[in-house]
């Protein structure tokens, strides 16, 4: 049981988070309505937030800008190998930026604990002028 909380603790066999949404392109003003869905590890943890980044990846993923944070309170203990499902809805800015050549926009969403690493999950999406 040591070696599996040190390995949970070290991102090894920890909570997963995976952003479900409903497609992949999305207009300017648009609201998006996904899910998180989070996936208990191999030992017990202590969920603190979820936090959803809206970013521009641009030269060749060398540059990121963060557009936009929307953070989840929660406190909740997640039983080993336990499933839960929250709502996300998040409603596009108007004053995004066009994409340069060659960037692209991600949602990026990280499960924090209150001991161990971020679980990170990352979805490109496609945002057009409207």
């Amino acid at each position: 049981m040591l070696l599996r909380k040190y390995m949970s603790l070290n991102g090894v066999g920890s909570a997963m988070i995976d952003l479900i949404l409903p497609k992949d392109h999305y207009q300017k003003g648009e609201k998006l309505q996904g899910k998180f869905l989070i996936n208990g590890g191999i030992v017990d943890q202590l969920l603190t937030k979820i936090e959803c980044q809206l970013v521009m990846i641009y030269q060749n993923g060398k540059k990121e800008e963060i557009f936009d944070t929307s953070v989840v309170a929660i406190t909740q203990a997640l039983e080993t190998k336990e499933k839960d499902m929250y709502s996300f809805v998040y409603q596009i800015p108007n004053d995004l930026p066009a994409e340069p050549a060659g960037a692209r926009f991600l949602f990026r969403t990280k499960l924090k604990f209150e001991e161990g690493q971020d679980s990170v999950d990352e979805d490109y999406v496609t945002i057009h002028q409207q």
